[in-house]
């Protein structure tokens, strides 16, 4: 028995209802990660609307990418477009009416939420593609962290999954063995709101208390 055979069944009425949901709120998360850094950086309003593109559409495209999956999943449901537009939308007219100016610290909690739903959905990706374990772990990852590395890049700034030393993309890959090991004996509504919130609360709690990966020194 292969270790795909292992993992817990889902139909696939619900697996594509469950996939849908979570890419949507995946997608909010980074969109508005990437309109609170371009609004950080002073970017204008083309500027904003793109790095938000790339921070919520980077590491799905590049995962599709990499499985040869077509179409992109924003292709094939263009409400994540109108999704990511509308959040730009808002948010923009939201901060110039109250004044608002973000914060590095108030893009850590999209950014960490959307981490821990985009390793899940990249994962559960590759396995419902049959891609063995480590491959859907890895894949997992790569939706997770490259959207924020675009995001990071565009707004010229050294990516945090690469420079801020607090684990990242560590706990994206710990996070995606953790679910997967689940996957082999619990339910899957379970084990996405285990795998969701250890991902986003050990990334925040690395945040809070300052938890550092060793770094070469000057």
């Amino acid at each position: 028995m292969t270790d795909l055979d292992a993992l817990q069944p889902l139909s696939p009425l619900w697996a594509g209802r469950l996939h849908l949901m979570l890419e949507l709120m995946a997608t909010l998360a980074f969109a508005l990660s990437g309109v609170l850094e371009a609004a950080r950086k002073r970017l204008d309003m083309v500027g904003v609307v793109v790095v938000a593109f790339a921070a919520a559409f980077g590491g799905g495209t590049l995962r599709d990418l990499l499985l040869d999956h077509r179409p992109f999943f924003w292709v094939q449901d263009t409400f994540f477009l109108w999704l990511v537009i509308v959040v730009c939308a808002a948010a923009m007219l939201f901060m110039r009416q109250h004044h608002l100016q973000p914060t590095e610290r108030a893009i850590v909690w999209p950014d960490a939420i959307g981490l821990g739903l985009f390793t899940v959905i990249g994962e559960e990706r590759a396995l419902a593609l049959g891609q063995p374990a480590l491959v859907a772990v890895m894949m997992g990852v790569i939706t997770s962290v490259f959207g924020g590395v675009l995001r990071d890049v565009l707004c010229n700034e050294v990516p945090r999954a690469l420079a801020d030393h607090r684990p990242y993309a560590l706990w994206a890959f710990a996070g995606g063995w953790l679910y997967w090991a689940l996957r082999l004996a619990l339910p899957v509504w379970l084990c996405i709101s285990v795998g969701v919130t250890a991902i986003a609360g050990l990334r925040l709690l690395s945040v809070w208390r300052d938890w550092r990966l060793p770094a070469w020194r000057q």
